[in-house]
């Protein structure tokens, strides 16, 4: 079986009761709404990627104010050819602060809109478990920086996947 490793990092970025989400689309054209961050880079550092990927999937500069916390799942999931995969995902989540830029959405990229949306409204979207995930460690602020234990914690994912 095949080991995988993805290190990840997420801004969770709320201003006057709106998040900053940017949509997800997957391989087969599902689009979920997620929040901006993606894979870390061989040698980088986390915060520079939030850094970086919240200026790629929404245009803005951010600056990470605060560790919300780090999650770390396990799952097995079939590749081609018969074979599976063990995927080890960790996730580390800031709450970050908009500093520059103009909000645009991404071309090219995995994701294809990035849009404020109110945070009463979140849980009616189409969207990945990240968000969820993150969401809750903002509102916890879990002195150990890993939230209460909920499904998705427990490695049974509403909606997996790799954003």
């Amino acid at each position: 079986m095949r080991q995988e490793l993805r290190v990840a990092a997420y801004a969770v970025c709320v201003r006057d009761g709106q998040i900053l989400l940017a949509r997800w689309v997957a391989r087969d054209g599902t689009k979920l709404w997620t929040l901006p961050g993606g894979g870390m880079e061989h040698g980088e550092d986390p915060y520079d990627t939030v850094v970086r990927e919240a200026d790629e999937e929404t245009g803005y500069a951010v600056e990470p104010v605060a560790l919300l916390g780090i999650e770390s799942f396990q799952r097995v999931y079939p590749r081609p050819f018969g074979a599976k995969a063990d995927f080890h995902g960790l996730r580390v989540f800031y709450e970050a602060r908009v500093t520059g830029g103009e909000l645009r959405h991404e071309t090219g990229g995995s994701t294809d809109m990035a849009a404020w949306h109110d945070l009463d409204a979140v849980a009616d979207l189409a969207r990945a478990e990240v968000l969820d995930s993150g969401l809750r460690l903002w509102r916890e602020r879990p002195a150990v920086g890993r939230g209460t234990a909920g499904e998705e914690e427990a490695g049974v994912p509403r909606q997996m996947n790799a954003k």
